[in-house]
């Protein structure tokens, strides 16, 4: 997915607009982990690429996506574009272990 996000509507509050623009960012997420992995890999990983405005692209990591999201909305930025390719990669047993209670902590935490 790489996609230029717009953060002002004048049909709709600035919050709608944000909240809609992450729950986006959240199904395609979900439907890329959702694909039937390739063999000899057990895990999809998440690159992202993020800009405000018309700056370029940057990589950040997978758990800051909102943080970034956020810090454009509160900079009154016009845009943002994100770029997320999905990787399918093999983990060892531990990184699992240590993702999967990761997750758990971001989804207790997130609200919706």
């Amino acid at each position: 997915m790489k996609k230029r996000f717009v953060l002002t509507d004048t049909k709709k509050a600035p919050e709608r607009v944000l909240e809609a623009i992450k729950n986006d960012i959240r199904k395609y997420i979900k439907r890329e982990k959702r694909k039937p992995l390739p063999a000899d890999t057990n895990f999809w990983r998440i690159d992202c690429k993020f800009a405000k405005n018309d700056n370029e692209l940057e990589d950040i990591k997978f758990e800051d996506i909102m943080k970034n999201i956020n810090e454009a909305s509160a900079q009154n930025c016009e845009s943002f574009m994100i770029e997320l390719t999905a990787v399918a990669i093999q983990k060892t047993p531990k990184e699992i272990q240590k993702e999967n209670i990761q997750e758990d902590l971001e989804d207790a935490f997130t609200t919706k």
